[in-house]
């Protein structure tokens, strides 16, 4: 339900830690090749006949899980031709677990790779939780029709050190990982790369990019929340009073409030679906209060994943609406297996994130009046007890800070009815070829594509400036601007298309 910073870092030891204990992670330790400036050609402008797979599993500590069938070899690019389509890897690589003290142990870290041709661009992505390792294009990688990396980050599973730290997930520890895994892949991916992700992913770029400034050629981050005094959340009260139209919010408000009222016979059904399904409550500390966090996130989660037009489905009328009526609006809004153990542990590091870091919404929600009998639960809540947190308080002032004050080729894309985009990041006087953009009508699934036309273009033509790939025809005219791919169904989402969790409110 909620949302996380700190330092430096000495990459020379961090280089030889990994080399020595790559072999008994099982990860291939071989020479790292030279560089190439072109697929299949290497610096001195001699053809490589080393196949790409074999060039990526000589980086010290990297080490191969499964290469996948790529559904792309009938793409045509807009470039004119068929593609050369693509290969996709997924793969482990062995990361210090303190990039301070990187002999105190290391973790296998899960990452992808989408390759298409090492003289494209390379698109670095993170979602900010696990790694899918099915195939798929971020929207600047279609863009730039380039290659894209996937990071899963740090402490979610399997990427998690064993015994964990938890003091080792912190944003600068996490970056670290994106500056080395970076570092050692530059060497064959030597284009320009730029750094996107969505959510709490645009923020892991955003951070990224504030503690190694000269790694990306530039930032495309979606829907990324900065709550940079976790005391004040007023920003997210004045978005509930006005967002979408008054007649959806009230068939919400009205909805939520009889799930409040009528506790105890949705309880009961609540209870007979836990022992069905065998979920426990031992983290949230009870039933009772898994159910109210649930209700508690259902307006918010409306707005998150649907749009005005979906206001057609919540019951016209809450109060006549059945128990059943109630019970299934909530469920397939906020999902009753957010708050349980079994819902919660695979998200554990997020909400430790948002309780030492990133900080945490905190809505008031009057229409409840006194219904409520928790309010909205902090992240410590949803933490198991064993797990000391500590919040830091100028984590994310040092980050607003310096965005407003170093931002060099960041663009940021939010969406006028996601809550999260309440309080977003906003540019000051010492930004430079930066931009931030909202969608009309826009959810959490916010795209430049969404964009009003003018707007698109100008975003569009941006990211193909900075990825090195812009046509002489765009250099010219911005107006011009179009993804260099054609958008597939198979490896892109559409605007205000969401990738949907059951743990609703997490950026």
């Amino acid at each position: 339900m909620r949302k996380s910073l700190t330092g430096v870092l000495s990459l020379a030891v961090l280089i030889g830690t990994v080399g020595a204990t790559g072999a008994s992670a099982g990860a291939a330790t071989a020479a790292e090749p030279a560089a190439t400036r072109s697929s299949g050609t290497a610096v001195g402008g001699e053809a490589s006949t080393e196949d790409i797979k074999d060039r990526i599993l000589a980086i010290p500590g990297m080490s191969l899980i499964e290469e996948k069938p790529s559904p792309s070899s009938q793409l045509r690019s807009s470039r004119g031709g068929p593609t050369s389509g693509y290969r996709y890897f997924v793969l482990d690589y062995t990361q210090p677990v303190d990039h301070r003290r990187p002999s105190k142990g290391t973790f296998q870290q899960r990452l992808t790779l989408l390759h298409k041709d090492v003289s494209r661009p390379t698109v670095f992505f993170t979602s900010g939780y696990n790694v899918s390792t099915n195939p798929s294009r971020s929207e600047p990688t279609q863009i730039v029709d380039g290659n894209q990396v996937s990071l899963e980050y740090r402490f979610f599973t399997p990427s998690r050190p064993a015994p964990a730290d938890w003091s080792k997930l912190d944003i600068w520890q996490a970056a670290s990982d994106q500056h080395r895994v970076f570092t050692a892949l530059k060497k064959i991916y030597d284009r320009k790369w730029l750094a996107t992700g969505g959510s709490k992913g645009g923020m892991t770029a955003t951070y990224f990019e504030r503690f190694y400034p000269k790694d990306m050629d530039g930032v495309v981050a979606y829907v990324a929340p900065n709550d940079v005094n976790d005391k004040e959340d007023s920003a997210y009260d004045r978005f509930f009073r006005t967002v979408g139209t008054e007649e959806c919010r009230d068939k919400l408000a009205g909805v939520q409030r009889e799930a409040l009222i009528r506790r105890a016979p949705l309880q009961k059904k609540y209870k007979e679906q836990a022992a069905a399904n065998g979920w426990t409550f031992n983290t949230v500390g009870s039933l009772d209060r898994a159910y109210e966090a649930t209700v508690m996130d259902y307006v918010w989660a409306f707005w998150q994943y649907s749009l005005v037009a979906d206001c057609v489905d919540i019951p016209a009328d809450a109060k006549k609406a059945t128990d059943d009526d109630i019970w299934n609006s909530v469920d397939a809004i906020s999902g009753f297996s957010a708050y349980v153990d079994q819902g919660l542990e695979r998200y554990t590091p997020y909400y430790y994130q948002a309780g030492t870091q990133l900080g945490s919404p905190d809505i008031k929600q009057p229409w409840l009046g006194k219904l409520s009998r928790y309010g909205y639960q902090p992240p410590r809540t949803f933490v198991p007890r064993s797990i000391p947190m500590t919040f830091d308080r100028g984590a994310m002032r040092d980050i607003d800070r310096w965005v407003k004050r170093n931002a060099r080729r960041m663009m940021y894309v939010n969406g006028e009815n996601d809550p999260w985009s309440a309080e977003p990041f906003r540019l000051g006087r010492g930004a430079r070829d930066s931009a931030v953009y909202t969608v009309p009508g826009g959810n959490h699934g916010a795209k430049v594509s969404g964009l009003p036309e003018a707007q698109r273009a100008k975003a569009t033509a941006d990211i193909l400036r900075w990825a090195g790939v812009a046509p002489a025809a765009v250099e010219d005219d911005p107006a011009k601007a179009k993804p260099l791919a054609k958008f597939d169904t198979r490896l892109d989402q559409r605007n205000g298309e969401v990738e949907r969790d059951e743990a609703t409110l997490r950026p």
